[in-house]
């Protein structure tokens, strides 16, 4: 039994069923594990402070503690209800958090995930959360002790999980979320060579950035400019919109976006179309699933995104579900001179092999 099943187990046996989070690669075998067991409650949250409301209420309604998963880089989304709703000075509802180190202390980790690696621990002691720090083994009497702690005290602890606790987890195949045809790869690479020299393009955190990189890197010729949002989930339209105030008469500017990043901050897009901005259009590259992170399901599939573009209040809604309609529509898509959405219904399949965007610095500088 791997670390996972056993914790989970563990939880089980603690009466502790309800499960809410924010998908996170350290984790990526213990958030696989959850529904392989039955009386599990499990939702996949679309940001962090959203799981740890979603858990907060649960808890207030049934008395019963909840676990609440996320990357330690989505903590910051997590602050709000954890210290002015679960607080012990406010409310006082125990919970407890599970979260996956990255950018651990003297472990090399992705230049995202440095600082906040660095300061982890202390945020959570500015929070006044006890931590249990969990390496490669799993000691349950400490866990024990950090639950009756919880209950007791009626205040959230944290379980801060290093990656080798769970990296010789063996965990299936993963599910066959999408039967879409259009890799993204092939996507990002047809739409680069119809871009005007002028446009740039901001791409979302995870594989969208990391394709597109290698595409740029493999034709230095190709128009736009990028900016690869490494870090900085569900931020990635708004940004897009700052760049394009910013550059109202210079530049046209494109926003991809990924499923799970569009949900984590859906408010922006209705900022975004009430900005009427005409240098600007969004690209949703939509597989239904946190890809780069395990492929959990998004949960989008059922939502009608014409219906839910036209409401916030963007032009026109166009859709690329065919290979053989991608090169037509794309082409329609960037001729109109409007702010437009984009859906694009992509494989949850990324390329072999590759690389992350670097010299972050030298990026940023030649953006702009």
């Amino acid at each position: 039994m791997g670390n996972s099943r056993k914790l989970i187990k563990f939880f089980l046996q603690n009466n502790i069923k309800f499960f809410s989070g924010v998908p996170d690669s350290v984790l990526k075998p213990f958030i696989e594990s959850l529904n392989k067991f039955k009386g599990i409650k499990h939702q996949v949250a679309v940001n962090e402070g959203s799981a740890v409301s979603l858990a907060a209420g649960w808890q207030v309604a049934t008395k019963k503690l909840p676990l609440i998963y996320m990357q330690n880089s989505g903590l910051g989304n997590a602050i709000n209800p954890l210290i002015s709703l679960t607080h012990k000075k406010v409310y006082s509802i125990p919970m407890i958090l599970m979260i996956g180190w990255r950018g651990e202390i003297n472990r090399y980790d992705e230049p995202q995930h440095v600082e906040m690696g660095k300061i982890t621990k202390d945020i959570l002691k500015l929070l006044n959360i006890k931590t249990l720090i969990l390496g490669k083994s799993v000691n349950l009497q400490k866990i024990k002790r950090l639950i009756l702690y919880s209950l007791k005290k009626k205040q959230p602890v944290a379980l801060l999980i290093k990656k080798e606790l769970f990296e010789n987890d063996k965990i299936g195949k993963i599910s066959k979320l999408n039967n879409n045809e259009i890799m993204r790869f092939d996507f990002l690479k047809e739409l680069v060579n119809q871009i005007s020299k002028n446009t740039k393009i901001v791409s979302t955190t995870g594989y969208t950035s990391r394709e597109l990189n290698e595409i740029r890197k493999n034709n230095k010729s190709l128009n736009g400019k990028d900016f690869y949002m490494v870090g900085a989930m569900g931020h990635t339209s708004i940004f897009s919109l700052g760049v394009a105030e910013g550059l109202v008469k210079q530049s046209n500017i494109i926003c991809i976006d990924g499923d799970g990043s569009m949900l984590m901050h859906l408010g922006s897009l209705f900022t975004i179309a009430n900005q009427k901005k005409h240098n600007f259009k969004y690209v949703l590259l939509n597989n239904n699933c946190h890809e780069s992170v395990g492929s959990q399901a998004t949960g989008i599939k059922k939502t009608d995104l014409k219906l839910l573009s036209k409401s916030l209040g963007f032009k026109e809604y166009l859709r690329i579900s065919k290979s053989r309609e991608m090169k037509n529509i794309i082409n329609v898509f960037l001729k109109k001179n409007r702010y437009d959405f984009l859906e694009v219904k992509i494989k949850n399949k990324s390329i072999p092999n590759l690389g992350r965007p670097k010299n972050l610095k030298d990026i940023i500088k030649k953006f702009i």
